[in-house]
């Protein structure tokens, strides 16, 4: 109760100062504020986070740079964070909410979606390239690393030359949003296995799954 009475008197310090920062997480869901971009490919980061908070019954709050959600599991608190950036300013509220928390590098894991790989596919990685994707791009800009956990949910490419952007900020199909629930399900225990059995497990378990 005194971090959130602390927060809302204008206290600077981070929500849970009284944490071990290797029990703390941060999980944040790429995306693009707004209406217009809810149910589109791009905004899996959201959805996926929005799916975590139904199951736990979080109340996304808006702060600093995006809208926050807390809550523990198992001894670990977990923050989770949906950016209000815009998706290409996406490392400023990565970088600034990992400073405020204290949390390292290695309990950061972002959710993106990969028109590399097919619709579903879920691909958890420890490092690698922005492959072209522009919040990633930004976020590696901001760290200075590419060394950062990512999970990537596949959207596939069902798109012709030059209409990339026109697909990813498309609405999912009718086939995709029926097989939807059951990959949020799955999205979620990936991000809570992560968070408790570390990232070789995690990939051994629900990468390709």
């Amino acid at each position: 109760m005194l971090k959130y009475l602390k927060e809302f008197l204008g206290f600077k310090g981070p929500f849970l100062e009284e944490e071990d920062p290797m029990k703390k997480f941060l999980i944040v869901g790429l995306g693009n504020i707004g209406d217009e971009y809810a149910e589109t490919r791009h905004n899996i980061g959201f959805k996926i986070l929005d799916a975590l908070g139904d199951q736990k019954e979080l109340n996304f709050e808006t702060r600093k740079l995006g809208d926050v959600a807390l809550y523990k599991l198992k001894g670990r608190s977990i923050i989770c964070l949906k950016p209000s950036t815009y998706m290409n300013l996406s490392g400023k509220a990565v970088r600034y909410w990992m400073d405020k928390e204290k949390v390292p590098l290695e309990n950061l894991l972002i959710i993106t979606d990969d028109i590399n790989l097919p619709f579903g596919t879920l691909r958890l990685k420890t490092k690698g390239s922005d492959g072209g994707h522009n919040g990633l791009k930004d976020i590696q800009q901001v760290l200075q690393t590419t060394n950062y956990n990512r999970f990537r949910f596949g959207v596939g490419a069902d798109f012709g030359k030059g209409r990339q952007v026109e697909y990813v900020l498309g609405q999912w199909s009718e086939e995709e949003s029926t097989r939807m629930k059951e990959r949020l399900e799955k999205s979620v225990s990936l991000i809570e296995s992560f968070v408790l059995s570390g990232v070789a497990g995690t990939m051994n378990q629900f990468n390709g799954a």
